[in-house]
């Protein structure tokens, strides 16, 4: 699959098969959100993988639109280091880059997987910090479930002509 046929049709799979994820799929998730742009190269991610099934059934206590979480295999947390940081506050925008490499490689590799949204929202911020132990500089993200689909969705053109201005409004 090349990258346009991914970016075209990748899209958000919340039902996931039962089969575990193994270690070489994982690490090329990684390898691949760590391939991401960031400002000044700054790189301020960290990944925490969670396959536990006990810790993954916790999340959507605190996270209502993660239900879908307790049902996958697998879940990536996404988190920006501050002590990393070169430029103050970009590490939401490179964690986001992070993520959006992560959902295309798991399309491409034949896995499902969704975006829940984690930052800003305190309250999910707070409760991941707590349940996986992170470190007070480390800030939750955003949290990826990934599986095998058991689920399929059709390609969706999202191209819309009336949102593109060219050189000025």
């Amino acid at each position: 699959m090349d990258a346009l046929e991914a970016i075209q049709s990748r899209r958000s799979i919340r039902r996931y098969l039962e089969e575990p994820i193994g270690e070489p799929l994982i690490e090329k998730l990684l390898a691949a959100a760590m391939q991401a742009p960031s400002a000044r190269n700054q790189q301020p991610w960290h990944f925490v993988v969670i396959d536990d099934r006990a810790t993954l059934q916790k999340i959507p206590e605190f996270m209502p639109n993660a239900a879908l979480v307790a049902g996958a295999p697998l879940a990536i947390l996404v988190c920006g280091d501050l002590s990393l940081e070169k430029s103050e506050g970009y590490w939401v925008v490179d964690c986001a880059a992070a993520t959006e490499n992560l959902l295309l490689a798991a399309h491409a590799l034949g896995l499902g997987a969704c975006w829940c949204g984690v930052y800003p929202r305190p309250t999910r911020m707070a409760e991941l910090r707590k349940l996986l132990g992170l470190p007070e500089d480390v800030l939750a993200h955003s949290l990826v479930a990934i599986g095998r689909p058991a689920e399929q969705h059709g390609v969706e053109n999202r191209y819309r002509a009336d949102r593109v201005r060219r050189n000025h409004w």
